[in-house]
């Protein structure tokens, strides 16, 4: 048996989180071409480095959003360097790090591999659902087919706060840094639906090393869900298309169904510490397996 190896966590540089993300795209993960400037905006204490004798040979995130909501991700270690305990380690620690950073009945939240589910256990998380990775074509939906009740608008083009309080109320806590980049990406686009006044639903696609993601879609009812998909799906014409869906809402896997999606990869979401109360039903795509 290979001997363990003892690693020093630090905080990781901004360079380097470009190289971690280059190593999330190894790894399959499919990353935005613009998440790092919206991972780094959100918490830049929240990013770690696993490093032996200064080389640089995994990673790990647990990103603080308020006193009592954090969400961990980006636990890669090198291939080379996997199988010697590094990981499961600095896994704790690192844990132990962002506590101090956390009140006391603090929600950390994960979306973790598979593979990794009986090992976050022990670290104290709960198994709530399956996030299924769909995978498809983007194509255009002819705008009768397309258009539901409520109006589409950019997202920008509403009050910021007002997106962000509807954002809150699916996610579990407010992330206004994260919102701003986020709801801007580079060759992608931010819809939300507007009805009477009242935000009904929220989509972003963005681009990716291999086509597009949509994340997050929000809305009020499965009709509208269609709507913005319709939309988002229409800014990637032809180009491969991604969904994240949570299991649990059987509404958002009979859209990904109907859209012709099919599975891909998946995550386990988990909490460690109390377990929010979210609106799941209306969750039709969540925004990130990194940051939640």
């Amino acid at each position: 048996m290979t001997s363990p190896i003892p690693a020093n966590i630090r905080q990781l540089r901004r360079q380097e989180l470009d190289t971690v993300i280059g190593w999330a795209a190894d790894e399959g993960w499919n990353p935005g071409l613009a998440d790092a400037a919206a991972f780094w905006a959100t918490d830049p204490e929240g990013f770690y480095a696993i490093d032996v004798d200064g080389e640089l040979i995994g990673s790990a995130s647990v990103v603080v959003y308020d006193e009592d909501h954090a969400f961990a991700g980006f636990f890669i270690v090198r291939p080379q360097w996997r199988g010697r305990s590094v990981g499961g380690g600095a896994a704790e620690q690192l844990l132990g790090l962002a506590s101090e950073r956390l009140g006391p009945n603090a929600t950390v939240g994960i979306d973790g591999v598979f593979a990794m589910q009986p090992y976050y256990l022990t670290l104290g998380f709960t198994f709530l659902h399956r996030n299924l990775r769909m995978a498809g074509i983007g194509r255009a939906i002819p705008a009768a087919e397309a258009e539901g009740a409520a109006r589409l608008v950019p997202a920008s083009s509403l009050a910021f706060e007002d997106v962000v309080d509807f954002d809150a109320a699916h996610f579990g806590s407010h992330r206004p840094a994260f919102l701003r980049k986020w709801l801007d990406p580079a060759g992608g686009i931010a819809v939300a639906a507007v009805d009477h006044g009242e935000i009904r639903g929220l989509g972003v696609v963005r681009p990716c090393r291999e086509g597009y993601k949509i994340g997050p879609l929000f809305a009020a009812s499965p009709d509208l869900a269609e709507t913005i998909f319709t939309r988002l799906s229409g800014h990637a014409i032809d180009q491969p298309l991604f969904l994240d869906i949570p299991e649990c809402n059987p509404a958002a896997v009979a859209l990904a169904q109907e859209h012709e999606l099919s599975e891909s990869f998946g995550c386990a979401r988990m909490y460690r510490g109390p377990v929010p109360s979210l609106p799941w039903q209306h969750i039709f795509g969540v925004t990130t397996f990194e940051l939640g």
